[in-house]
């Protein structure tokens, strides 16, 4: 059977780079396709499944379109037909495309007339909320190098992950710097007392023992952790169950330094001790 990856999201959020990351790990890509083409392109990859590795593995790069229904429901017929089918969304925000546009001196594909930059792209980013919706992993490219995207991918989709275990992420940050836009789950950790306020943990992070040690001591800390990781122990199985294939939690304080790092290691040790290896990032760390 055939892994199917359908590759959407706006336009300029990194569709083509995703695609050229893609076909370096070894999928079969297929780029711009038009949906109406779509179900002949995943019928001739099936067919050539026990041939050549790269149709074992067929990326889908889905172009512009006004009629993002029918996106909708070729995924949800490939889903149906029972193929393999993951969906990967990739975002960025509207300053950041408009940033990019202007750099590349492109226009969008859904500025018609004097629509404008801007109004085009809240247009499109409206079409795609029923796509972005279907979505199994939602990536937000706007502070993303190209590398760091390429890294993403790569940690998503290598071969050897390819084994049916749903992979999850864990990412630290702080609330003064933006909340992450592409996470399943935001966890608050501000009720915890700041290290900042002690001088001597100031400079340190979450990753040093004495801030560890430090928030690991306060009497919250302990019941906070036990009734999210119940709490995990009902949600991680569901979500497998619901056939999820990607699962990101995003854990925050203030500054993005200490006591949320260090939830977030607590946390990634706790997944470990179940079986999964999660890929853990410190957004804020200087």
């Amino acid at each position: 059977m055939t892994d199917i990856l359908v590759i959407t999201g706006l336009s300029g959020a990194g569709r083509s780079n995703a695609a050229d990351d893609l076909e370096d790990l070894g999928w079969f890509v297929v780029d711009n396709l038009p949906v109406t083409l779509i179900d002949k392109i995943v019928e001739l990859g099936s067919a050539s499944a026990a041939g050549p590795a790269g149709f074992q593995r067929l990326a889908l790069v889905v172009g512009p379109t006004a009629d993002q229904g029918d996106v909708v429901v070729e995924i949800r017929r490939l889903r149906a037909s029972g193929h393999r089918v993951h969906v990967l969304f990739l975002d960025a925000s509207t300053p950041e495309l408009v940033k990019r546009y202007g750099s590349t001196r492109r226009k969008h594909p859904l500025d018609e007339g004097n629509l404008g930059m801007t109004a085009a792209i809240e247009r499109e980013r409206t079409l795609l909320e029923p796509v972005k919706a279907e979505a199994d992993l939602v990536i937000d490219t706007s502070s993303l190098t190209v590398h760091q995207l390429k890294a993403r991918i790569a940690d998503a989709f290598t071969s050897d992950q390819r084994d049916g275990a749903m992979q999850t992420a864990i990412t630290s940050f702080g609330y003064k710097h933006g909340i992450p836009l592409d996470v399943d789950l935001v966890i608050d950790v501000r009720f915890l007392p700041n290290p900042h306020w002690i001088e001597d943990l100031r400079p340190l992070t979450g990753l040093d023992e004495p801030v560890r040690r430090y928030v690991m001591e306060q009497p919250a800390t302990g019941e906070f952790l036990r009734r999210f990781e119940h709490l995990l122990e009902l949600l991680v199985p569901a979500y497998a169950s619901e056939g999820k294939s990607y699962l990101s939690i995003a854990i925050g304080c203030t500054g993005g330094q200490h006591r949320s790092v260090a939830i977030t290691e607590e946390l990634a040790a706790w997944f470990r001790r179940h079986g999964h290896q999660p890929r853990v990032t410190h957004r804020d760390l200087p």
